[in-house]
């Protein structure tokens, strides 16, 4: 377990910044040593994302997205306050996880299946189903796909800059 100035050093990134990372996308904090490898991997990946110019707007609404969709497959088994970001530390099968919770889909992200009705937590039924509710899980996995794909397209864009500029500060 990481402290928060772990956290800080790990990312070479300030405590004021950190916290308001962790305030902005409602991350539980620790007043002790409390932070997971999971919890320093995602916030590297929204460090290496805001690195290559995505917007931390583009990210907290994948978050959010990741988040609702995580709730509506019934992700959250272990009843952890970091549960959306216990899958970050994970490496196997990329193309079946979401971006920034690395939440496994149990299928490809970018594929046409989703495997849905599984529900793992022991929480009382709902007294009408969540797509009568409006909340479908295949809509929300479409509206991530596209923020997804949008995200990717400008990370692929902005690479050969950032190669670039790491030329460039060799020689510096």
């Amino acid at each position: 377990m990481h402290t928060f100035a772990d956290l800080a050093k790990a990312l070479n990134r300030s405590t004021v910044y950190l916290s308001g990372l962790q305030s902005r996308f409602e991350l539980p904090t620790f007043d002790r040593p409390g932070y997971s490898e999971a919890y320093l991997a995602f916030l590297q990946k929204v460090v290496h994302l805001r690195t290559l110019s995505i917007t931390e707007e583009t990210l907290r609404d994948l978050w959010h997205i990741e988040k609702k969709l995580m709730g509506l497959l019934h992700a959250d088994t272990t009843g952890s306050a970091t549960w959306f970001l216990d899958s970050c530390g994970a490496t196997t099968s990329p193309k079946r996880r979401l971006l920034l919770t690395n939440y496994e889909l149990g299928a490809e992200v970018q594929g046409k299946g989703l495997q849905l009705g599984l529900n793992f937590a022991g929480t009382a039924p709902e007294l009408f189903a969540g797509k009568e509710m409006g909340e479908d899980a295949l809509r929300v996995l479409n509206d991530y796909r596209k923020l997804h794909a949008r995200i990717i397209a400008d990370v692929k864009a902005e690479l050969p800059h950032v190669r670039a500029a790491v030329a460039w500060a060799k020689r510096v």
